[in-house]
């Protein structure tokens, strides 16, 4: 005798890909606590695991990658002194060619917990060349740029590589703010 009943091993995948198109319309990637890896992922769209420190090689052959900033694309951080496990952010806002805003999780200390995320912060290129290798990055307790200098491998874009299988990747439409400060931005990368 035949059953009617869908097997557990098919159904409970199903399910838990239901669960994940039903999430609340209200729910925001702005109320993420987190670390910044699966903040830049549902930010960006880009499909990518493992610590920030390997996202730049991991895109190589799946996402195009680059030196100029373009909203909605990742800032692959180096592994560094400052950042053993390296960073992402993703950008928000192109200001001019040195300066962006970035949204990103897990910088800023908020009542002094880290994990919260940062709509249309700072980031400054702060390299030689103008190549984006080198950067500051606004720090909530300077309520300014801070004084480090971070190495950056480069942009990861959502487009992918020619052969890639994968999809072009769609940022969320909360990575900027109704009324980004661009003001202030600026002041905060020229004003010494």
């Amino acid at each position: 005798m035949q059953s009617n009943r869908t097997p557990r091993r098919i159904l409970l995948p199903i399910l838990g890909a239901a669960a994940l198109v039903a999430a609340p319309a209200s729910a925001s990637i702005l109320n993420y606590v987190g670390e910044c890896v699966p903040f830049a992922r549902a930010a960006s769209g880009i499909q990518i695991w493992g610590d920030a420190w390997t996202w730049w090689s991991q895109a190589a052959s799946k996402y195009q990658r680059g030196q100029t900033p373009e909203v909605g694309a990742v800032v692959a951080f180096a592994k560094s002194a400052a950042l053993p496990l390296g960073h992402v952010s993703v950008v928000s806002r192109v200001i001019e060619p040195r300066v962006v805003m970035v949204t990103h999780a897990n910088w800023s200390r908020f009542d002094g917990k880290r994990g919260q995320v940062e709509q249309d912060v700072t980031l400054f290129d702060v390299s030689e060349a103008g190549d984006w290798s080198r950067v500051k990055v606004w720090y909530r307790d300077n309520r300014g740029l801070g004084s480090t200098v971070y190495p950056v491998h480069g942009f990861i874009y959502g487009r992918p590589v020619s052969g890639a299988r994968i999809a072009r990747a769609r940022p969320a439409p909360e990575l900027t703010g109704d009324r980004p400060d661009y003001v202030g931005s600026l002041i905060d990368a020229y004003a010494r």
